[in-house]
């Protein structure tokens, strides 16, 4: 990056309360700015000022962007997730920008509070820092444990919360017309302790416009959508779409299905089961792609793709309605939530150990806008709107 023009004031409507933070760049200095916390985020008082903690070299991840670090907050003992990435002072931070707008939703990360402190005493550099809660595991972890617990065997119950969640926070995050670009397990979060997932981590985010053209050197490569390495740039939100695909795909192999060793290989390892994108299909990817001589490949049963694996046959017929060249072909997020692979989970004694599913079907507006209202009711339980409207007509061994 570059690091000129470092005395620049900072943007002036970033400029309020100054907390401190011990054990990270600044070693307690106060900074000069600082943005307020959410006036939504009832955890915290808007108007008092926080310290924060960090003890030892706490690092929960490292990306591109930045450091996360969990944090201790001094004046309730709550721990938090922070994100420390170097502020640029000519550009206002995208991530941030997106976090703002995202507000709450029961998938996506949100954001409590951001500060700026000083690298250093010398006032140069500036580090944005972004504070999150803080959920203890990764979706990429939890797929290592049952791979190795479970020979490769994800439990069924958890391949559809996960994958449901995954799914609906797409629909929010899409509803605000934001694209992740960066969606992959280390990207997931998880709370072993009632299964809900956050969609996290949004430093490659970005809305996207579709007169405007866009970087088709984004994602991960393993999750990197086909239209990607036919170099589009005006790809649309189905990006997001297929990354999630090779999630649930991963979550029941155990490894990433599409394992390419360079932005080549990975496409051939999609040609290996997709087999070779026809002249349409790739007019569908990018419209401006000249057309190059391919080997001819016939594409692999999906069934023998997962042929070691005891899984659902329906989160098979889910993964072959995602993962397919033809961006507008591929499922939107509520049209994949009212997949049968996903009937389970409105069963309104549908459990995990015993214990209650976290929120499903709270959709919000943003959620559903623009779908039509005979999907909208199939995703929403009756018993689920009757609760909602005061009746609650389940089983009495619902409330044991």
């Amino acid at each position: 990056m570059n690091r000129n023009n470092a005395n620049q004031r900072l943007p002036t409507q970033e400029q309020e309360v100054l907390p401190t933070i011990q054990g990270m760049g600044g070693n307690g200095s106060r900074m000069h700015t600082v943005g307020s916390m959410k006036e939504s985020d009832k955890k915290q008082d808007p108007k008092k000022e926080y310290t924060y903690s960090i003890q030892g070299d706490n690092i929960v991840g490292n990306g591109t962007f930045g450091v996360v670090y969990f944090a201790t907050i001094n004046e309730t003992g709550e721990t938090v997730a922070i994100k420390k990435v170097f502020q640029d002072r000519r550009y206002k931070n995208r991530e941030l920008q997106i976090m703002k707008e995202i507000g709450n939703h029961p998938n996506v990360i949100s954001l409590r509070n951001y500060f700026y402190i000083y690298a250093d005493d010398k006032q140069e550099d500036v580090y944005l820092n972004i504070i999150m809660d803080y959920i203890p595991e990764t979706l990429y972890r939890m797929i290592k444990y049952f791979a190795k617990k479970s020979k490769g065997n994800f439990p069924n119950i958890l391949l559809k919360l996960y994958s449901y969640q995954l799914m609906r926070s797409l629909a929010y995050i899409q509803g605000l017309g934001i694209c992740h670009r960066d969606i992959k397990p280390t990207n997931v979060l998880v709370d072993p302790r009632n299964h809900a997932l956050k969609m996290c981590d949004f430093g490659s985010a970005k809305k996207l416009n579709p007169s405007e053209t866009n970087i088709s050197y984004i994602c991960s490569r393993y999750y990197r959508a086909p239209e990607l390495m036919f170099m589009a740039t005006q790809y649309t939100n189905s990006i997001d779409v297929w990354s999630v695909g090779c999630v649930i795909a991963e979550m029941v192999l155990g490894d990433p299905i599409f394992a390419g060793e360079s932005s080549v290989d990975q496409l051939i390892e999609i040609i290996k089961i997709l087999g070779t994108p026809t002249l349409q299909q790739i007019q569908h990817m990018n419209p401006d792609h000249q057309p190059t001589q391919m080997p001819k490949i016939k594409p692999t049963p999906w069934s023998k793709v997962f042929k070691n694996c005891k899984v659902d046959p329906l989160a098979i017929d889910l993964i072959s309605k995602v993962l397919v060249y033809s961006p507008q072909l591929r499922l939107k997020p509520l049209e994949a939530l009212a997949h049968p692979f996903f009937d389970e989970l409105r069963n309104p004694l549908c459990r995990i150990n015993g214990q209650k599913l976290p929120e499903l079907f709270n959709f919000t507006q943003i959620e559903v806008n623009g779908y039509p209202d005979e999907l909208i009711n199939k995703l929403i339980p009756d018993w689920y709107s009757q609760m909602c409207a005061g009746v609650d007509n389940r089983s009495s061994d619902d409330s044991n």
